[in-house]
């Protein structure tokens, strides 16, 4: 999953930033509403997490969310403000938003909210996803398991997993993969995507994730 934060507080844009990372998002940073509409155009983000209180305004964030939305953006938008009134709430679920946090917030809150928002989106109610030949995504624990017994996947192979668990029978080359994965860093070649998948087979002892000849990777339909 590929997050994007817009937050012009360094300190709070560094928590969020290496907190989300440690998770295993790939997370990219905007401090400014201008600069956070070029990324999401740029990149396909899973989740939008926007500050209401931007350089470009005191409701900068708000009017970023209906911009977004304007623009064909459907990805679910999670508010943070200082402000935590009923109609400022409102305000932000009628500017486009999923879910509002308010300012300070404890960041096991906010991990709470991004996985509901990351579930609801892609339609699963529950913190489990089941996939063919008895295997189960913990999308909590970010861990997999086997008829019971946990498969010892490293954070970016449980990312790369989920990846294309939440969308079942779709393919993806090895570009648009690195370009969910890996937020901005440098020297990642496609090659990289096959040693995980080789890795990520070798340990479920399965033929989970199937090769598209020519094209790159999928995963057989959620059951």
């Amino acid at each position: 999953m590929r997050l994007l934060i817009v937050e012009d507080d360094p300190h709070i844009a560094e928590l969020l930033r290496d907190g989300l990372r440690e998770d295993g998002y790939a997370v990219d940073h905007a401090a400014s509403a201008e600069e956070g509409f070029s990324l999401a155009d740029l990149f396909p983000h899973d989740l939008l997490i926007l500050d209401v209180m931007l350089p470009e305004g005191i409701d900068a964030g708000y009017r970023l969310g209906q911009q977004l939305r304007e623009a064909g953006n459907m990805a679910p938008i999670l508010y943070l403000t200082a402000r935590g009134t009923v109609e400022d709430r409102v305000e932000g679920l009628e500017a486009g938003g999923d879910d509002y946090l308010v300012k300070p917030f404890a960041f096991k809150e906010l991990r709470a909210r991004v996985r509901a928002l990351l579930r609801r989106a892609g339609g699963y109610a529950h913190n489990t996803l089941p996939l063919s030949g008895g295997f189960l995504l913990d999308l909590t624990a970010r861990e997999v398991y086997r008829s019971g017994a946990r498969c010892d996947l490293t954070r970016k192979e449980y990312a790369l997993l989920e990846l294309l668990a939440h969308h079942p029978g779709r393919t993806f080359t090895r570009d648009e993969i690195i370009e969910r994965l890996w937020d901005g860093e440098e020297g990642v070649e496609p090659k990289v995507i096959d040693v995980y998948v080789s890795t990520i087979r070798r340990k479920t002892e399965d033929g989970l994730i199937g090769t598209v000849r020519g094209v790159g990777y999928r995963l057989g339909a959620v059951p």
